[in-house]
Parts: C-alpha cells; sequence; structure tokens
C-alpha cells in the first residue's frame, strides 16, 4: 500500500514537472474545446494506471528488488525505512525516464492537448519511443518465450513488435537482473557472516549471536566503501540509456 501510493505520488509530481508554459499554451486551450471531457478522462485513465505503468514499464521493479536485497544483506530491516526506499527508487526511475518521457510527450503529449491529433494517434505516436526502451532493456531469450507460447511468428523488425509482446518480456527480463544484482549484493555480506561466525565458534562464544558481532562490521565495511553511491551508481549505469 506504501509504494503503491508513492507510485502514485511520483505520477503526480511527473505531470507537475511539465514546464508551466507548455501546460498554458496546450492543456488551457484544450480544456475550451468540444473533446476536453474525452481528454479529461483519458488523463484521470492514464492517472489510475500509473502504478502499473510504473512497475511494468520502467526500472522501477529492478531498483526497489536489490534495495530490498541489500537491506536483508545489512541485517537492517528498519534502517533505511520503506519510504525511503521507495522515493528513492522513484526518482532513480524518474531520472532514468526522462529521455523517454520527453520523447513521448513531444511527439504525442502535447499535439494531443492541443488538439491536433486524437486518442488513436497519440497512442501510435507514444508507442515508438517505449517500444524502443522495453525492448533495449529486454532479452532476446524472454521475448521469444512469449512468441513459443502463442506459436506466433517471430517479425522481421523491432518495429513490429507489439507492446503486449515487450512489456512482459522486459519485466521478465528486469526481475532475473534484479536477482542477479541482488546476488553479488548479498554475497560480501554473506562472507562476513560467515567469518564472525566461524570465529565465535573457534573462541566457544557459542552463546553470543553472530548477527550481533557482524552487524556493526557489515556497517563499518559498508559505510568505508561508499556502498550507496556503488550501488545507486551500478544500478543507474545499468539501467539509463
Amino acid at each position: 500500500m506504501k509504494t503503491s501510493r508513492a507510485i502514485s505520488a511520483g505520477a503526480l509530481l511527473t505531470v507537475g514537472l511539465v514546464p508551466r508554459a507548455s501546460w498554458a499554451d496546450t492543456a488551457l486551450p484544450s480544456m475550451v474545446g468540444p473533446t476536453s471531457a474525452v481528454q479529461l478522462a483519458v488523463i484521470l485513465t492514464v492517472i489510475t494506471l500509473a502504478p502499473a505503468i510504473v512497475l511494468s514499464c520502467t526500472t522501477f521493479a529492478r531498483f526497489i528488488i536489490v534495495f530490498s536485497f541489500l537491506k536483508m544483506g545489512l541485517g537492517t530491516p528498519g534502517a533505511p525505512p520503506n519510504q525511503i526506499i521507495t522515493g528513492l527508487a522513484l526518482f532513480m526511475t524518474l531520472f532514468v525516464m526522462a529521455p523517454v518521457a520527453e520523447e513521448i510527450q513531444g511527439r504525442a503529449l502535447t499535439p494531443y492537448l492541443a488538439g491536433q491529433i486524437g486518442e488513436a494517434e497519440a497512442l501510435e505516436r507514444a508507442t515508438p519511443p517505449l517500444r524502443a526502451f522495453l525492448l533495449s532493456h529486454c532479452d532476446e531469450s524472454d521475448l521469444a518465450l512469449f512468441y513459443e507460447v502463442t506459436d506466433l511468428p517471430r517479425p522481421d523488425s523491432v518495429d513490429a513488435v507489439p507492446l503486449r509482446f515487450a512489456i512482459p518480456a522486459f519485466a521478465l527480463s528486469e526481475l532475473r537482473t534484479a536477482f542477479q544484482m541482488g546476488f553479488l549484493v548479498l554475497l560480501p555480506f554473506l562472507i562476513i557472516d560467515l567469518v564472525v561466525a566461524t570465529v565465535l565458534s573457534s573462541l566457544g562464544m557459542v552463546m553470543l549471536p553472530p548477527a550481533v558481532v557482524a552487524l556493526p562490521i557489515k556497517l563499518m565495511v559498508f559505510v568505508a566503501a561508499d556502498g550507496w553511491r556503488l550501488v545507486v551508481g551500478s544500478l543507474l549505469r545499468g539501467a539509463y540509456g
């Protein structure tokens, strides 16, 4: 529930980040036309579907899963709070998706709000940038899986791939990537836990929980290595572009 609220807030914030002049030149004139009710219904529908769009069509899932693995490895389920982790993942997603959003706005959203094109043409213009982003982060084997299930021939070019194939294939690739990165994040913390447990056992301190000793060591190593910068930097470099 907290994640859905944060995603919805991010969608509203994205709308608010559109330049004021752009809204003044496009949104306001369109609201006085005969299609203002249809445009309002379309905008409200997009806002309602914003959580599903963010989770399935952006890199948000990768970010939040890796951060969850990081908290698990550190052994601090309450620090940082889930709200901070969700907010960081959301704004990282906005940073990564900004070029795609700007292209969609210029090609489809702005002309549609100005009344120059209809809903069908706006959707057609918005599809290529989103599809290009999804397929650039999608593994070919994941995309082939959905064509094998449906027994449909594979398209000759990426422009012929429908979103109903690109979106789930992208989500599957993101889950795989997130778990691979999560394993790499967990591995050094697991080694520290094993070393601490072995040392305590060899010293005969079997009554002392290894997690109590391992926690400050893991935090010290993580802070000394500037772990947050390393993790966030790796996520952004892997997702951006």
